[in-house]
């Protein structure tokens, strides 16, 4: 009978099991969602919104419930205290993300944790009274330390369940052994904490842990989480590395029922930061019954260069990856995490677009391949760009052509050619000498060797895509313009068109008339398909545009202005149909953060000017803290804040991305998709440190718009070499060149060229 029972029982949970298995089954297969039950993944927020406030700080944590997804689940690292309180802090040791060594200078002790001698401030050295007067600071110092000087005192797990109510809530367990050995016990202080505090998460990188707490809980407890290290690293009770844990998920399922891991298990990553092909790892543990968490996402750390500095690509390659999708993101950014869940995911690229606004490139796809190339612009024509761009400058023997600078040398390496010494001083263009378009011929230009732009590389050392730095082929005009025009996605052309009167006076170059007839001969000026957008930051220039021809012409206000005349609006109206602006001038900046709104985009809408803003850039480094370290956020603010008619990027595809947004569709006003409140994030920052007071930038008037007439073409003079000026001769402007000054130049392009191979 005791047998007949046993068999009963067992089949009866073959049966369960059976069953169970095929309701998940049948849940996942009705979700968009391949995760392991069907269900959108979590975001997690570590230690809070820690990307911008003092990691576990109240202020971090409220922040993330105010600008994340509803399900969002706050994380707190749990360290022990002298007296065994629980409390939310990032490390076993305090001085890097606290004050504490102003409190206490002459409390430093050394320990051994994991084997590994280690020295400084612990935290269960102090009781809870100790650190009432310990306030949380930045832990990752190229972060802002604005926010230091607010009081944010250490939070308990209690503090943070009661004040902050989080919606599901996660205490990651890193040094349970460690605690241990001190004479503290980590699980007496979970169960504990259980009885008043609802944790929904467990998660630990040690396997005795969990065999320490398993059955404390109860049915109703929390889900258990191991935490996967580097795959070389030790796990400390076992000494076996990570990495053969890795090989025995069967074995992992006995004990927890999730894993965390590193970005790198699933997509890894090459010594040159590309991704390399995704491990089965997802798959593998969705198979055992495991659900999968990612760590280590942040939007100001350098991610991969396939994701172009964006993001929001990069959490869609967790979430909405074509063969899985993760269970949960760790994320110092959770308002980024939650936009690519909410907005972003199961977004096709033949969407309907939920915005109007266009998407105009700067020399092309310029942040991914070299500008003005036809690498460039292809890219950009297949990210979704709207309207592609070319700045137009003329070699010497008359040819119009597409280059990102008047000035090779910022485009090219052609400081390690013998045209090198053709640089020369145009002081109507620089002080510094330069190796300029109007010096070589076009068969010339088109031997030099693309660079791509690298505007970060000095302090930050940030550089763009560097296995295709040097990629492409320049185009003439006429080519970009046949290359647009083939294009059935492209809505228009944007022509640059700068130094005309210089061109004309000095060098005998007529870059209007090599425009227009360009156009006439490629078939535009009959066109109806392709709308043609001529730009110049000369009013001159567009004044003779308008005067031959018919196109759409738009004027370039480079200066950060803050705010415009009437008058000058009125007179702007006369010859051009659309105004380009930067971005300063729309949303003024202080030491990085946005101080306020200016009204000129309204004022120009007004006087039916669309308004085109530059220059967008992913790179967190180019963006306010208001922005939170994301391109898309900012984008949005730009859109749904001013409500400008155009973006000119960089990078293309994030701002064509942008326009299929699902929350732009939704009636709900969801948070993470609230545009920036222009000076909202410094009221939160302390008054001890508010950034000084900003001289304001320029009111634009009527005198910064009149211009006299181009002049006339002037008849240029042969010479036996062209280009290849001796060290007398004389520049153009008619000045003896300062060869210092040219040596100078060429060993700092020499050396930056270097830098580009």
């Amino acid at each position: 009978m005791r047998g007949l029972r046993a068999s009963s029982l067992l089949l009866c949970g073959v049966v369960l099991i059976q069953l169970l298995a095929s309701q998940i089954h049948a849940q996942r297969s009705k979700s968009p969602w391949p995760t392991l039950t069907g269900e959108a993944p979590l975001v997690i927020a570590r230690g809070g919104f820690s990307g911008l406030f003092p990691d576990s700080s109240y202020d971090a944590y409220n922040f993330a419930m105010l600008t994340s997804v509803p399900d969002a689940v706050l994380w707190c690292d749990v360290q022990l205290t002298k007296d065994a309180f629980g409390i939310c802090f990032p490390d076993l040791t305090m001085s890097n993300a606290s004050n504490i060594e102003a409190v206490h200078k002459n409390r430093l002790k050394s320990y051994s944790v994991n084997g590994v001698p280690t020295q400084g401030r612990f935290t269960l050295d102090f009781s809870l009274k100790d650190l009432k007067d310990v306030n949380l600071i930045r832990g990752i110092l190229s972060r802002s330390e604005k926010f230091d000087d607010n009081v944010n005192p250490i939070m308990t797990v209690q503090s943070v369940a009661t004040q902050i109510k989080p919606p599901l809530f996660w205490l990651n367990v890193q040094h349970d052994a460690f605690y241990a050995q001190q004479n503290l016990s980590m699980s007496s202080f979970l169960v504990a904490a259980s009885k008043t505090v609802l944790i929904d998460f467990i998660s630990s990188p040690e396997v005795n842990f969990f065999k320490k707490i398993a059955g404390r809980f109860g049915r109703k407890g929390p889900s258990f989480v191991f935490r996967f290290l580097g795959q070389e690293e030790f796990e400390p009770t076992t000494n076996r590395t990570y990495g053969s844990i890795l090989s025995n998920l069967t074995f992992v399922k006995t004990f927890a029922s999730g894993i965390l891991v590193p970005k790198s298990y699933v997509l890894p990553l090459d010594e040159e930061q590309y991704l390399l092909a995704p491990t089965s790892l997802v798959q593998d543990a969705h198979k055992a019954g495991l659900e999968v968490f990612v760590s280590g996402f942040a939007n100001d750390v350098d991610i991969a260069h396939d994701y172009s500095f964006d993001p929001v690509s990069e959490y869609l390659s967790f979430m909405d990856n074509a063969n899985f999708s993760v269970d949960g993101v760790l994320s110092d950014f959770p308002i980024t995490a939650s936009a690519s869940r909410n907005c972003f995911s199961h977004v096709g690229r033949k969407a309907k677009n939920q915005v109007d606004f266009l998407v105009i490139s700067k020399n092309g796809a310029s942040g991914d391949y070299p500008g003005c190339t036809d690498v460039a612009y292809e890219k950009a024509i297949k990210d979704g760009a709207d309207v592609i761009d070319c700045s137009v400058y003329m070699s010497s023997d008359g040819t119009p052509f597409c280059s990102s600078s008047i000035d090779l040398g910022n485009s090219t390496t052609v400081a390690l050619t013998p045209f090198r010494n053709r640089s020369t001083i145009v002081p109507e263009i620089s002080s510094l000498g330069g190796i300029y378009t109007f010096s070589l011929t076009w068969p010339e230009i088109q031997t030099l060797t693309p660079a791509i732009s690298n505007p970060y590389r000095g302090a930050f050392s940030f550089f763009r895509n560097p296995k295709m730095k040097n990629a492409g082929k320049f185009l003439s005009l006429s080519d970009f313009l046949n290359l647009a025009k083939n294009s059935t996605s492209l809505s228009g052309v944007l022509i640059s068109v700068e130094n005309a009167a210089y061109l004309r006076e000095e060098q005998g170059l007529d870059v209007v008339k090599a425009v227009l007839d360009t156009l006439t001969m490629t078939g535009y000026s009959n066109s109806t398909t392709k709308k043609v957008m001529i730009q110049s930051t000369n009013s001159s220039v567009l004044v003779d545009f308008k005067k031959q021809s018919q196109y759409e012409t738009v004027y370039k206000i480079e200066e950060n202005i803050r705010d415009i005349l009437d008058s000058a609006i009125e007179d702007i109206k006369k010859f051009a149909n659309a105004v380009v602006i930067q971005k300063l001038s729309v949303f003024p900046v202080a030491q990085s953060f946005i101080t306020r709104q200016t009204n000129v985009v309204e004022k120009l809408q007004k006087s039916q000017l669309p308004v085109y803003v530059e220059l967008f850039q992913n790179e967190f480094v180019s963006q306010p803290y208001d922005f939170f370290s994301d391109a898309t956020v900012e984008i949005n603010s730009y859109i749904t804040g001013p409500g400008i008619n155009g973006t000119i990027t960089e990078f293309p595809f994030t701002a064509a991305r942008y326009k299929k947004n699902l929350c732009l569709a939704s009636k709900e006003n969801v948070p993470y998709m609230a545009p920036a409140q222009p000076g909202a994030l410094l009221t939160l920052v302390s008054s001890t440190s508010l950034p000084p007071a900003q001289a304001p930038n320029p009111l634009f008037t009527d005198a910064d718009v009149t211009e006299p007439p181009l002049p006339p073409v002037t008849e240029k003079a042969p010479t036996s070499t062209p280009g290849t000026p001796s060290t007398n001769a004389q520049a153009p402007s008619g000045q003896t060149r300062n060869t210092l000054s040219l040596l100078l130049y060429v060993s700092a392009m020499v050396l930056a060229s270097l830098l580009l191979l």
